[in-house]
């Protein structure tokens, strides 16, 4: 519980200069992840986000369909994403929401998108059986995850580690794959990417 609370005050910490931080860092491969993410989605979807962070997706996905609900566990996160969006007008649902204990109806959303998060909660188990009440049968998950193959930026890891950043799963693409797989869900796609601090596996998924 305590390495619980200490992620979530280090992602209040950080709400403020995360934009600018990804901007820089990480704008290559959220570009690659939007470009692949934008393929799967269709006019007449329903779409809830999870761990949408300051909207580094949501803002470049969401007019690709009909409606866009975008939400994080962090309420800093959900005020500088809030702010981001009234700058440019957009009319886009921000809201402060628990993974693990959505609000939502049975089979609300066509497709939940779900980045960066699952290896950095201490149920993800639990998330994934959130995110399979509210799909709708034979809904889609994309669950991208930072996984632990090949290059990996240690020093900054360990920078962030030493701020209270905690990460619970050091999963590999395929142990992912597969903790995602034995909690109910067929796997259409594994995708792998290049980051700046470790590679991205891009989850596709059907209830």
């Amino acid at each position: 519980m305590d390495k619980e609370i200490t992620n979530k005050k280090f992602w209040e910490n950080v709400a403020k200069w995360y934009t600018p931080m990804q901007e820089r860092k990480n704008a290559k491969l959220y570009k690659e992840l939007c470009e692949v993410i934008s393929k799967l989605l269709d006019k007449d979807m329903q779409v809830l986000e999870l761990a949408c962070g300051t909207g580094q997706l949501t803002f470049s996905l969401y007019k690709k369909v009909a409606g866009w609900e975008a939400t994080d566990f962090s309420e800093k996160m959900i005020e500088e994403a809030k702010a981001r969006a009234r700058v440019f007008n957009l009319p886009i649902t921000f809201t402060v929401q628990d993974a693990t204990n959505l609000p939502y109806e049975d089979g609300k959303f066509d497709t939940v998108v779900i980045a960066n998060a699952l290896h950095i909660m201490p149920n993800p188990d639990k998330a994934l059986t959130e995110i399979q009440r509210v799909l709708k049968k034979g809904g889609l998950l994309i669950a991208p995850t930072f996984v632990y193959d090949g290059k990996v930026n240690k020093v900054r890891i360990w920078l962030m580690e030493r701020i209270g950043f905690h990460t619970f799963y050091k999963w590999k693409s395929d142990e992912y794959a597969e903790f995602v797989c034995n909690r109910g869900f067929n796997i259409i796609d594994s995708i792998v990417i290049a980051g700046e601090m470790l590679p991205e596996c891009i989850l596709i998924c059907k209830t």
